[in-house]
C-alpha cells in the first residue's frame, strides 16, 4: 500500500487487516498512546473485538539534560530505567527519586483526565498491542515497550500505520512483533502520510474511550 491515509480512524481499520490473527482472542489488550494513537487504536480494538485502553508514557529526563531520557514510566506502574545512563550521568538516588515523583504526578493527572476512576491496567500474561498514529524515531515507543515489560505481559506487539523502513530493526529485541501498514523509504514526518492530521483533542480521546468502555469486548 502506498499513498496517504484519509484520517487516523481509516488508518486504524487498515491496520486491523494486518492483525486479524489477534481477532476474538482472549486476553488481548489494545493500548493507544494519547492523543493521536487513540483514534487508531479505537478502530483496531473494535475490529479485533478486543479491550481498549490508553497507555500514558512519561519520559524520565536527566536532571542536567531533561531532553535526554534516562528511563520512562507508563500506565500500570510500569518502569524502565537505563541504569547505564544513570551511572554515566552521575545521577544521585535523591535526584532520580525527585524526577520519578514529578513524572508520577503528571502521569496520574493524565490518567485521571483520560481514565477517570477506572482500575489500574492489568498487563500480566496478556497480549498487549501498543498503537500510535505513526512512528518517527521510535524512541518514545521503545521506552513505552521497555516500561511495559515490568508488568509481565505474555507478548507485546507494536502496531502503527506508518513508520520508516528501518523501524522494525529499531525495535528488534524490544517488541515481540512489529506491524506496520506503510514503511516508506523516504520518511520525513508522520503527518505527511495523512490527508487529515489535525491534532486529536482531549475530548475526542475521552469520547472514544467512553464509547469503547460502554460496550464490553
Amino acid at each position: 500500500m502506498s499513498g496517504r491515509f484519509l484520517n487516523r480512524r481509516v488508518a486504524g481499520g487498515m491496520l486491523a487487516d494486518r492483525l486479524k490473527p489477534y481477532a476474538n482472542r482472549p486476553g488481548v489488550l489494545v493500548l493507544g498512546l494519547p492523543r493521536g494513537g487513540v483514534p487508531v487504536a479505537y478502530e483496531l480494538a473494535r475490529a479485533l473485538d478486543a479491550e481498549l485502553d490508553v497507555l500514558i508514557v512519561r519520559k524520565l529526563g536527566m536532571p542536567s539534560h531533561p531532553e535526554f531520557a534516562m528511563g520512562a514510566i507508563a500506565s500500570g506502574g510500569a518502569l524502565y530505567l537505563n541504569e547505564e545512563a544513570v551511572r554515566l550521568g552521575h545521577v544521585s538516588a535523591g535526584a532520580l527519586q525527585t524526577v520519578l515523583e514529578e513524572e508520577q504526578v503528571e502521569l496520574k493527572r493524565r490518567e485521571q483526565l483520560y481514565r477517570g476512576s477506572r482500575p489500574p491496567l492489568n498487563l500480566t500474561d496478556r497480549t498487549i498491542i501498543v498503537v500510535d498514529d505513526g512512528m518517527a524515531t521510535g524512541a518514545s515507543m521503545r521506552a513505552a515497550v521497555l516500561a511495559l515489560r515490568s508488568g509481565k505481559p505474555a507478548r507485546i506487539v507494536v502496531a502503527v500505520p506508518v513508520a520508516p523502513a528501518d523501524a522494525g530493526e529499531r525495535l528488534a529485541g524490544v517488541a515481540d512483533e512489529f506491524v506496520c501498514v506503510q514503511s516508506p523509504a523516504h520518511f520525513h514526518a508522520v503527518g505527511q502520510f495523512y490527508e487529515d492530521f489535525e491534532q486529536t483533542s482531549d475530548d475526542e480521546v475521552r469520547e472514544l474511550l467512553d464509547q469503547s468502555w460502554r460496550v464490553p469486548a
